[in-house]
């Protein structure tokens, strides 16, 4: 669930957050906060994180409270957008080609990671039923 998923209001505004979202949010941020203290590797954890959020974003029926928890909160906190973008602003500064050129392989490996998610989450999905007989 992304904020701009959550039900709107009579003015199209969403509604402001549940605590238990909060909750959820911030449970699933510690962790993901400490993952990435301990990776000190940011495209590790920018890679590991797609992954994850590939595996989640696939769930049927949707289910919100699993992307508050592990979507939001978890992969938030353990990838760091304005990291990258700091990074290949320093890049781009130093006229470095091959360090934006890494920083592009990290963005297409982030892309591969989330499409390797959602197929792994489908295959495990599909086998399900099977385990239950």
């Amino acid at each position: 669930m992304t904020p701009s998923s959550r039900r709107e209001g009579s003015q199209g505004k969403s509604p402001p957050p549940r605590p238990e979202e909060l909750l959820l949010v911030a449970l699933g941020a510690v962790p993901g906060a400490l993952l990435r203290w301990l990776l000190q590797a940011d495209p590790l954890a920018n890679v590991l994180g797609c992954l994850v959020i590939g595996i989640v974003s696939v769930s049927k029926p949707a289910r919100p409270r699993a992307m508050l928890l592990v979507g939001i909160g978890f992969c938030g906190s353990l990838t760091t957008f304005s990291g990258w973008i700091l990074a290949l602003e320093s890049a781009l500064g130093r006229g470095s080609m091959s360090g934006v050129a890494l920083l592009l392989l990290e963005l297409v490996a982030g892309v591969l990671a989330v499409l390797t998610g959602r197929g792994l989450a489908g295959r495990l999905a599909r086998c399900r039923p099977r385990l239950r007989r």
